[in-house]
């Protein structure tokens, strides 16, 4: 089997015109070529009237081995690699204590597969609800402003990500395919095959709620048990004479202990309680950059026709996305963030009293905006120097700004981005309609970020209407706050996995500093997974 890259065709072109080009490529007569199957698809839109698809492709073709060694100096052809994924281990009869995963979300998912489907059983604890039950109370603060602070956007079965526009791709390097893993086993569960093919695959959050219960069924069904509304209070640290740390279990808020020598801490970016315990305890904690902003809402057809052009509205594009990046003159950098084509801004608070705001989508990407999170970073050096924990405060301190900005009801504050460039409040909303629920209220949104956010994001938005012509409109919606872009700590650990001091604990996933999104996450998990395994057959 051979993989052509870089293979380019017209946005219009016709079914076959796929397998002519792999024959072009490869130079073969046609009666050469056995089959032919799409790879990747991605699109090159940067001349608008003329965007390309461009086509990776896997093929069989008689005489491979006389191919390659004529196309030995392309670069673009050359033999599929193998990536169909291959577990390390499998359990041994008996197991003296089984592995705990802490957290349902993305890594925590893929952390218990991966240990149930090398026949390890893991005990999944979860402080949230079943993903159902879970979406209920989410719209309950949603449509009624009642939180839950156990059960939201941030706490229960499928994690944050479950309430996301379900980004599928990541930037890290997966030379092993743990990625094609992740995205295997999601189609398995119901996630529909194309994101196997496309470069920028999304599930939307209706798609995932299912997923996310099949895949419980399938980690139940090898021996995995759950356990919901379980939240950790405390861990149970062996300290040996010569000053070694070793988990022997966990503590419930029910008073029960659970045993087990192999623990995933699968905690997600917001369990502040469980940071502050972890550190109480003597884990190993540092403080880590993150980034905070607004949330920005424009008309998705504003978008579409500046990336799209006349090609604005092709099925095969769907709704435009973008990535914007600035280097204010304060030194501090901006960028977009979450970019939700068709989407929602939703209200993703764990705590009572604060406003934090996150972007959604369905898979269609059909609603009225675009959204995304236009956000600054900062770092603990200059930002928050005041120990690891100290980015939690910082968190805070401007969530509850945005709470009172907001009126005090899990409103959201909103500006218009004329009024915010101006830098005058705004008194009423113009032709875009915020998505936010339960409500926004027009005001000003400087109290509710540093003055140097401030200024660094009145900078970008002229320089992002540069290159996305009308980012800038008058009416166009800056929404506050977006404050959990990732962890503001990390949970160090070493090349086994293993927390820095204490062995058996696998800080893992975007809680522990480790991932971003839902594809790394599941990465992550799968590399903790492993060492668990190697470790628990090697003790």
């Amino acid at each position: 089997m051979l993989r052509l890259t870089q293979i380019k065709l017209p946005l219009d072109h016709s079914p076959n015109a796929i397998s002519k080009a792999a024959i072009s490529r490869l130079g073969i007569r046609p009666n050469s070529l056995i089959s032919c199957t799409i790879f990747r698809r991605a699109h090159d839109a940067r001349k608008k009237k003329s965007i390309f698809l461009i086509y990776t492709l896997d093929v069989e073709v008689k005489n491979e081995a006389s191919i390659l060694e004529r196309l030995t100096d392309n670069v673009d052809v050359k033999p599929r690699p193998d990536i169909d994924y291959k577990f390390v281990a499998q359990a041994p009869k008996e197991i003296e204590s089984r592995p705990l995963v802490i957290g349902s979300g993305p890594c925590g998912l893929f952390a218990a597969l991966l240990l149930a489907q090398m026949g390890f059983r893991p005990i999944i604890l979860e402080r949230g609800k079943a993903v159902r039950e879970r979406t209920k109370d989410t719209w309950g603060l949603w449509r009624k402003s009642i939180l839950n602070p156990e059960s939201n956007v941030q706490y229960g079965e499928g994690g944050a990500g479950t309430f996301s526009d379900g980004k599928l791709y990541s930037q890290v390097k997966d030379r092993r395919f743990l990625g094609r893993k992740v995205l295997t086993e999601f189609v398995k569960a119901g996630a529909p095959p194309e994101i196997l093919v496309e470069a920028h695959p999304h599930i939307g959050t209706f798609r995932l709620v299912k997923m996310v219960e099949n895949m419980r069924a399938t980690i139940e069904s090898l021996g995995g048990q759950y356990r919901f509304q379980s939240r950790v209070t405390d861990v149970d640290i062996e300290t040996g004479s010569d000053g070694s740390r070793q988990i022997r279990g966990v503590m419930l808020a029910s008073g029960e202990h659970i045993a087990s020598d192999h623990v995933v801490l699968a905690i997600g970016h917001s369990a502040r309680d469980t940071f502050e315990m972890l550190h109480g305890r003597g884990v190993y904690i540092e403080a880590k950059p993150f980034s905070l902003g607004f949330r920005i809402e424009h008309p998705q057809s504003l978008i579409d026709a500046a990336r799209f052009g006349p090609n604005a509205g092709n099925p095969i594009l769907g709704s435009a996305d973008y990535k914007l990046v600035h280097h204010a003159s304060n030194g501090r950098d901006v960028y977009s963030f979450c970019m939700c084509p068709g989407g929602t801004v939703v209200a993703a608070t764990s705590e009572e009293g604060r406003v934090v705001t996150n972007g959604m989508s369905q898979y269609s990407r059909n609603e009225r905006n675009a959204n995304a999170g236009i956000v600054v970073g900062i770092t603990p050096e200059k930002d928050y120097p005041d120990g690891p924990l100290a980015g939690i405060a910082f968190q805070r301190q401007w969530e509850s700004a945005a709470f009172v900005a907001g009126g005090s009801t899990y409103a959201a504050p909103v500006q218009l981005v004329g009024d915010f460039i101006a830098g005058r409040p705004s008194t009423s909303l113009g032709s875009v309609i915020p998505s936010y629920k339960p409500g926004v209220l027009p005001t000003d949104l400087t109290p509710c970020l540093p003055e140097y956010a401030i200024v660094a994001i009145r900078e970008s938005l002229i320089a992002f209407a540069r290159k996305i012509r009308g980012y800038d409109m008058q009416d166009a919606v800056l929404t506050g706050v977006e404050t959990r872009t990732s962890s503001p700590i990390r949970i160090k650990r070493d090349e086994t996995f293993q927390s820095l001091n204490t062995k058996g604990l696998f800080p893992a996933g975007e809680g522990a500093g480790y991932a971003g999104g839902i594809l790394s996450s599941g990465i992550d998990g799968i590399k903790v997974a492993e060492a668990i395994a190697q470790s628990i057959l090697t003790d």
